[in-house]
């Protein structure tokens, strides 16, 4: 099953879940279920109709131009009742236990808030009015970007939860090149004495052992027979002469031991500077089926012919899943530097015009707009909308989008 289908029946087991719940449902949520009907009452200006026998309050959060602001309207049998003539005050209940206050004053035709409605405007909602000698209060829910899964249902699709915290930023630079074969466990293994050849055991690609017997060659002085063997375990790669030449400075074979490997990679100029001896290099397959960490170990003083520089790492290839010529890339780590909140990428989702993480707290998660700062390959510091200490989904987080797409948790007041 491909990874696109997998997440796509993942969000259709969390939404048959969130229909299936078989919680009983008690006298309050009834009540709170019937109240749910009042909700999508809406006034003449657009706002929530919030009413109590013959006196209504109309409630409106206003961000045309201006940052959002709570107004509200007075109506009493029906008419508009003029702002000075009622009293009022809204309280939030935000995700966390916060709590936000507002009272209000005339202005114009509607009473005005005396701060800002910050976002997410997503809470629960406490209205109190007095008129007439008369108080009335109502409560309701207001939510956007907030959804509940059942924590096993979660657990099943792989939902990650992590607690904020310090983080590091690791700034690197990405080197590209190829496997090459360790110089120091090459030989070229020619013959001791000039001679004809008289028998060869191995061939071009087999594999020899430490003093194996790769030759017969016949001393052109004593007429007698001697063996050439392997210095080095390793392999065959090359194999320069046949049965009855004669030999000569030429290698008669060159064996390699790539039990160990270098991955040689080419520096620009402009980065050398911030190279050395001993820094890590994660080394990948550009096919991405072999990946190492190692460090560097040798650098060339002068460029090629190109003007880019050598930088050598020495890999282990035990298991041979290196081989020579194959390309690389190389991404060397040059700073690190040590944030007070950082996240995985993976953690941030976008969410209205918004970059968000979801917020958790037992089944229950919140889309929270992000002040997002510098980042790497896989991690971004968190300037403001994430607190050290707050639980957030961390790994599969767009399952927690998906969901509250689903069930349209919108911008709606």
């Amino acid at each position: 099953m491909n990874k696109i289908t997998t997440a796509l029946l993942t969000a259709l087991l969390l939404y048959a879940a969130a229909c299936t719940r078989t919680e009983p449902v008690s006298e309050a949520q009834e009540q709170g279920q019937a109240e749910a009907a009042d909700e999508a009452i809406k006034g003449p200006h657009g706002g929530r109709l919030l009413s109590d026998e013959n006196f209504q309050i109309e409630v409106t959060i206003y961000e045309s131009g201006v940052p959002p602001e709570y107004r509200l309207y007075a109506y009493a049998d029906g008419k508009p009742v003029a702002p000075d003539e009622v009293s009022a005050k809204v309280e939030l209940l935000r995700f966390g236990g916060r709590k936000d206050m507002f009272n209000f004053a005339p202005r114009q035709d509607y009473l005005l808030g005396n701060a800002e409605v910050e976002e997410p405007h997503s809470f629960d909602v406490t209205v109190t009015s007095e008129y007439a000698g008369q108080q009335h209060t109502w409560t309701y829910e207001s939510y956007e970007g907030r959804t509940t899964i059942v924590a096993g249902m979660a657990k099943v699709a792989g939902v990650e939860v992590a607690t904020a915290g310090p983080g590091v930023l690791r700034e690197s630079i990405e080197l590209y090149g190829s496997i090459g074969a360790n110089a120091d466990r090459v030989r070229n293994i020619t013959a001791r004495y000039p001679g004809v050849i008289r028998t060869l055991s191995k061939n071009l690609g087999d594999q020899v052992k430490t003093g194996e017997t790769l030759a017969m060659i016949e001393s052109n002085e004593s007429l007698q027979t001697y063996p050439v063997t392997a210095p080095i375990s390793g392999i065959i790669t090359q194999r320069n002469v046949n049965v009855g030449e004669t030999t000569d400075t030429t290698p008669l074979f060159v064996v390699a031991d790539f039990s160990s490997v270098w991955a040689e990679l080419s520096v620009f100029p402009r980065d050398r500077a911030r190279l050395a001896n001993g820094q890590s290099v994660s080394i990948k397959a550009t096919d991405g089926k072999a990946t190492d960490i190692a460090r560097i170990n040798y650098i060339a003083p002068a460029g090629e012919d190109n003007q880019g520089l050598l930088a050598r790492v020495t890999l282990d290839n035990k298991d041979g899943r290196w081989i020579p010529g194959q390309f690389v890339t190389g991404s060397v780590t040059v700073a690190e530097n040590k944030v007070p909140v950082a996240i995985p990428l993976a953690a941030v989702q976008t969410f209205r015009d918004w970059d968000v993480v979801f917020f958790n707290d037992d089944e229950t998660y919140q889309a929270m707009p992000l002040d997002l700062g510098r980042r790497d390959s896989t991690t971004v510091e968190v300037l403001s909308g994430l607190p050290a200490g707050q639980r957030y989904v961390s790994g599969n987080s767009y399952l927690i989008k998906a969901d509250i797409e689903k069930s349209g948790a919108s911008h709606d007041h």
